[in-house]
């Protein structure tokens, strides 16, 4: 596909690099430039648009960090899959990314259905020691991997499988046997990913990656779930509406 148009305007008072950094990204953002498409080298590209080389490299670094690039040593710089972009709401990631007309897929990579973990017990009001079921799954969008989704469950729900899970989004699971989440509280911070975790999501080790802690109660008040969720930065984002009160 051909670069679309972009003309920097010297007499504005806006910096060169800003003025490219903001005209790529809406290119991006309509669809222009698609996800995938790889972008010319800064030297070439910088000559194109009458600009210095460092500018064009601080412009490419701001979308980079931005998250809307992908710069690669031998792959060049390449544009990113639009972000997954979630409210603040009670659903689940499966059923927000097929509203969204994205593909998701489940890699299950552990289940066990009489776990013990003391943090959760805690967060899900059981005793120490309950049996827990225990899962943790890749969860792809389109083939690209998204996020590591880590539950613990109340040991009302040992009857679930791996094999459900592979087909199905756990609330959907969960609603199935009457325990659709009904209110939850929920932590949202931020946390480097691991080897393990990198590995996982194809990304570089210590890339940031937003962690969601979740606590999820039913209708009549009784925990469901309990989460911690890796979601990768440059994939994900999450919308909050905000009230004057």
């Amino acid at each position: 596909m051909p670069l679309p148009l972009i003309v920097v305007d010297r007499s504005l008072p806006d910096p060169l690099y800003l003025q490219v950094s903001s005209r790529l990204e809406q290119a991006v953002e309509s669809g222009l430039l698609a996800p995938g498409e790889r972008l010319p080298d800064e030297i070439s590209f910088a000559a194109t648009l009458g600009v210095s080389r460092p500018t064009m490299r601080r412009a490419i670094e701001e979308l980079v960090a931005d998250g809307l690039l992908t710069r690669k040593r031998g792959a060049g710089t390449r544009v990113n899959d639009i972000q997954v972009r979630r409210r603040v709401a009670l659903t689940s990631l499966h059923d927000d990314l097929t509203a969204a007309g994205r593909h998701p897929s489940t890699r299950v990579l552990s289940f066990e259905p009489a776990a013990t973990d003391r943090q959760a017990s805690r967060m899900l009001g059981l005793p120490d020691g309950e049996h827990l079921v225990h899962c943790e799954r890749l969860r792809l969008a389109d083939g690209t991997p998204l996020a590591i989704l880590r539950n613990w469950l109340p040991p009302r729900f040992a009857a679930l499988t791996a094999a459900d899970l592979t087909t199905h989004g756990l609330y959907h699971l969960l609603g199935t046997r009457g325990g659709r989440p009904a209110v939850a509280t929920q932590r949202i911070t931020a946390r480097a990913a691991t080897t393990a975790q990198a590995r996982l999501l194809e990304i570089g080790p210590g890339a940031p990656l937003i962690c969601m802690q979740r606590t999820a109660f039913d209708a009549a008040g009784s925990p469901v779930e309990f989460a911690d969720n890796l979601y990768r930065a440059d994939h994900y984002a999450i919308d909050v509406t905000v009230y004057h009160r």
